[in-house]
């Protein structure tokens, strides 16, 4: 795991895996540290998340931070000069650009903290995660628990019939499967 004795140069973290596998969780603890250790922050989400709040970042443990909403990544641009942490969740819901965004950000000695679904419903990777997933100096993949047999969840299966991309739930939704209980669904779906 990358050491949260980061260098004085910028960096980008990324916290990836299913949903209810604890990715949101992880950055609000982070993000919490570097408050701890008096270190200016900004934390940002896309507009479009406001299943549990339209301003703060939100664990489905309820744990929570403020945050700026934002429709471009380009807003994230506009952070005080004293910043050193930027915290970035549901980074799947925003365009391409978010990779320039931090990739600058990191450059200008920014600590890039960002959390996000790597896959969709369709187990395709998502948005721009893969993109940032490769110019990151750390990735974490995180894991739910498969809610059919135990093993460890790296599927988001969507239990409504909604083809959209982007559907925002929670477990009446959405559930994590591992790889075999998420193919047996598949199947079980096509045969219908």
């Amino acid at each position: 795991m990358f050491s949260e004795n980061y260098r004085k140069s910028g960096c980008i973290e990324v916290i990836c895996g299913s949903m209810f596998s604890g990715k949101t969780e992880e950055l609000i603890r982070r993000l919490k540290r570097a408050q701890f250790a008096n270190q200016k922050i900004a934390i940002f989400k896309p507009t479009i998340d406001v299943r549990y709040s339209e301003e703060n970042v939100v664990s489905h443990d309820l744990h929570s931070i403020r945050s700026t909403p934002i429709r471009n990544p380009q807003e994230m641009y506009n952070i005080p000069e004293d910043v050193k942490v930027v915290g970035i969740d549901e980074a799947q819901f925003f365009d391409l650009s978010i990779i320039e965004v931090v990739q600058n950000l990191a450059n200008k000695g920014v600590r890039v903290i960002i959390a996000g679904l790597d896959t969709d419903y369709l187990g395709k990777p998502f948005g721009p995660m893969p993109g940032l997933m490769a110019i990151a100096e750390d990735v974490q993949k995180v894991h739910a628990i498969c809610v059919k047999c135990g093993s460890l969840a790296n599927h988001s299966h969507r239990l409504s019939t909604n083809k959209d991309l982007v559907v925002l739930g929670e477990k009446d939704v959405y559930e994590p499967l591992c790889r075999e209980c998420y193919n047996a669904a598949i199947d079980a779906e096509k045969s219908l």
